[in-house]
């Protein structure tokens, strides 16, 4: 059977509640320009807001003025989306505590190994991930196949998860691959 390849995310859309409130909170706390909107043909009584997540694909949210904040953690049943993650710097992980808190928005902050994560919520409950990977891929190399790479020295030495150990080892692996210049 022959598979539809997939070339990225295009876009994620989330049902949101009113136009301010999701402008205050995609743009106003996460930094993401807003770029447009128009209406939902698909629902004529909402609206369809359109941000740059920073990567110039698109988060667009659903809006309807009759619909307040939710104001309570979305869903986590099978089907549901548990979280979203946006890339940051390192610069602005280290700044997003005190800007979060500024903000009066709560936030959890975890190791996770191989990358740090800021977690908070949407005004309708949404989890959303401010993520921060532990290295940077070498030139030429992409963040996944170091994450693959380290996957599988975690793997050969039997540990529990990617450690940075296992980051610096597979960057070091990765670039033993590099054809050699002869000068």
């Amino acid at each position: 059977m022959k598979q539809i390849q997939v070339q990225g995310v295009h876009h994620i859309t989330l049902v949101g509640s009113t136009r301010q409130s999701a402008i205050d909170f995609w743009q106003g706390a996460l930094g993401m320009p807003f770029v447009f909107e128009q209406p939902n043909l698909g629902k004529p009584d909402e609206n369809h807001l359109y941000f740059d997540p920073g990567d110039g694909r698109l988060l667009t949210v659903f809006t309807n003025e009759l619909l307040p904040d939710a104001r309570r953690h979305a869903p986590r049943e099978v089907g549901c989306v548990e979280h979203i993650a946006f890339n940051v710097s390192r610069a602005t992980f280290l700044q997003a505590p005190a800007r979060l808190q500024e903000r009066g928005i709560e936030f959890i902050q975890r190791d996770r190994g191989f990358m740090d994560s800021i977690y908070l919520r949407d005004p309708n409950g949404l989890k959303v991930e401010l993520a921060c990977y532990k290295f940077e891929p070498p030139e030429g190399f992409r963040a996944v196949d170091v994450l693959m790479q380290a996957h599988h020295l975690r793997v050969e030495r039997g540990d529990g998860n990617i450690t940075e150990e296992h980051l610096a080892d597979a960057i070091e692996r990765l670039l033993k691959t590099r054809p050699r210049l002869n000068i």
